[in-house]
């Protein structure tokens, strides 16, 4: 633990920024995989499909509208307003799950991006000390020297090192978004089909 401190305090004054970064980073994270653990079962999803096979469209309507699944919603509303627009509704319902099934990647994403360029500015920082101690000393405090290359390059590496750890998050959580749009699709044509089925039956 002392030895990390001590990691930290030698990167300079750049590190305040970064952890920063790596903290919001990992809360972030944790709460984007309790969202998606919370939504991953799509059993309301068939069960409102049933309900609307067995004609108990209010039925369907009342779990979906209670469920906290963005595809239960988005049939939902569609299934509350089938008469005047059915796939209208849906699409309206649709765009307004999205942003939260995007929600927060823009702070990871922001992450990615900066911590790299803070990491950059640790080395230019550190550089510069260098310099000036060698300008100072000249060649004879090659310690003192060091110390300044050691910061720069703790600054980067660490920088470098968040950037990958957010990078592999956000990745998984954007395509766990788009799975669930195709998803969305998908459920929605299942009972647009159920729908269309049923009017030709009578």
């Amino acid at each position: 633990m002392l030895d990390l401190i001590s990691l930290i305090v030698k990167g300079g004054v750049v590190m305040i920024p970064l952890l920063l970064c790596s903290v919001i980073s990992l809360a972030v994270t944790i709460e984007r995989i309790l969202f998606w653990r919370r939504i991953r079962s799509k059993e309301p999803i068939e069960q409102m499909l049933q309900s609307v096979e067995q004609e108990k469209i209010n039925e369907a309507v009342s779990r979906g509208q209670e469920s906290s699944l963005p595809t239960a919603r988005v049939l939902a509303a569609g299934l509350a307003h089938r008469n005047p627009s059915f796939s209208k509704a849906m699409e309206v319902a649709a765009q307004a799950e999205v942003p939260i099934l995007k929600r927060r990647l823009g702070i990871l994403d922001t992450i990615i991006t900066l911590a790299p360029l803070l990491g950059l500015l640790g080395t230019i920082t550190g550089m510069i000390s260098s310099f000036g101690i060698m300008s100072e000393a000249g060649l004879g405090q090659p310690h003192a020297v060091t110390g300044g290359v050691a910061e720069a390059l703790i600054a980067t590496a660490t920088g470098l090192l968040i950037a990958i750890l957010t990078l592999i998050p956000y990745n998984y959580f954007s395509s766990r978004a788009e799975k669930e749009m195709e998803d969305m699709e998908y459920f929605a044509s299942r009972l647009e089909l159920l729908l269309l089925s049923q009017q030709e039956a009578k």
